[in-house]
């Protein structure tokens, strides 16, 4: 009865120690044909992709050795002198192995971390639909060669759905992984893509647990997501036949002037976001004003929204003032002084020139027209 009553306290007390949380990580390394001396680093990347050293170690007898602690899994890179490239781990406390490929760093192995069989699972995967997009994007080029029109119909088809299955591929696999630090590279790669779908990201990242929120890497999508949300609200704000958000800022005497003024004295209203220090902007004035004095008296109105005020720029007001004196724009114009303000993030304008085209109602009706093509818009609506 006492041996068995041992024998169950052993295995309780094994169970329990697996089970403790690993407070520190050891990574012990092979780097088979590499000299003694030769260094390998363990890094972290900034927001910018520069390196930021954890730490480093000395090759002696092919092997080396990293030791530490991480408060959470994290994404690291390990490169070593003499090897182009840098190879990715998710890097948690714990024991683990790695075997570096001094040639082709890309064939390096990686064995001990849960959070990074995520993130290699999802490589390896993406590796093989790269070499499938490669392989069809080589026969659309054969067709487009050949001039075969079904081939290269089909063949474009091909490389549409693959697209979309990639596509797919990435959202559900974040999806199915949402409660693993090896997602989170991934998860940052779809907020950061082009067409990312914002509602789809931000239902990913609330799934996500409490812990991956509080990381730093958490915090920071967090932050990218919010300021996403408000671009996008903007955006959505000012789309054609949305009514245009109001605003008011002061003119160069002081005068507060709103945009609900402005709209109310004419028959079509346009917003223009410029600036002294924009030369394309300055470049597009001659056209405006053109079009401003053959069209005012039919109802055409014009308020200008100036983004001075930029860091470095020295005297905004006097270079904006001066700059509306210069180039003859005799209509409204309004500036905080403030560089891209809360008007210009309202309208989610990111660069100048922007405009917009208001009809009597103060309804976005046109945008970002220039040259001919704003003269043309503006002579639909008035003559």
């Amino acid at each position: 009865m006492k041996k068995f009553i041992c024998i169950a306290f052993f295995s309780l007390f094994l169970f329990n120690c697996e089970n403790e949380p690993k407070t520190s990580y050891v990574i012990d390394g092979k780097a088979e044909g590499v000299y003694n001396g030769i260094r390998v680093y363990l890094n972290k990347v900034n927001e910018r992709g520069a390196p930021i050293p954890k730490d480093t170690a000395i090759v002696m007898n092919e092997t080396f050795s990293f030791e530490g602690s991480v408060e959470y899994p994290q994404l690291y890179y390990i490169s070593i002198n003499g090897t182009p490239g840098r190879f990715p781990i998710i890097l948690e406390n714990g024991k683990s192995s790695i075997n570096i490929d001094s040639k082709v760093l890309d064939n390096t192995i990686y064995v001990g971390s849960d959070s990074h069989d995520v993130l290699k699972a999802y490589q390896d995967k993406m590796d093989a639909f790269d070499a499938e997009y490669m392989k069809a994007k080589d026969n659309y080029k054969e067709a487009e060669f050949l001039n075969d029109t079904a081939s290269i119909k089909r063949d474009r088809q091909v490389l549409v759905d693959l697209t979309d299955k990639i596509n797919n591929f990435q959202y559900e696999y974040v999806e199915e992984n949402n409660s693993s630090y090896g997602m989170m590279p991934i998860l940052n790669t779809l907020i950061n893509s082009r067409d990312v779908d914002f509602n789809r990201v931000v239902k990913i990242y609330e799934a996500t647990s409490d812990n991956i929120k509080s990381s730093e890497e958490g915090v920071r999508m967090k932050n990218t997501l919010d300021k996403m949300r408000l671009v996008f609200e903007a955006e959505k704000a000012t789309a054609i036949g949305e009514i245009a958000p109001g605003f008011s800022a002061p003119n160069p005497n002081g005068e507060v002037i709103s945009l609900k003024d402005v709209v109310s004295k004419g028959k079509v209203t346009i917003i223009d976001f410029w600036a002294a220090w924009c030369g394309p902007c300055r470049r597009e004035n001659p056209n405006i004003v053109k079009v401003y004095n053959k069209y005012h008296e039919k109802g055409l109105e014009i308020i200008g929204v100036g983004l001075d005020g930029r860091r470095g720029q020295q005297n905004p007001k006097e270079a904006w003032e001066k700059a509306i004196e210069t180039d003859n724009l005799t209509w409204h114009q309004v500036s905080n002084l403030r560089y891209f303000d809360e008007i210009a993030r309202t309208y989610s304008v990111n660069s100048i020139p922007r405009m917009f085209i208001l009809d009597s109602d103060g309804k976005i009706i046109a945008k970002n027209l220039r040259g001919q093509a704003l003269e043309n818009k503006i002579s639909e609506l008035l003559d």
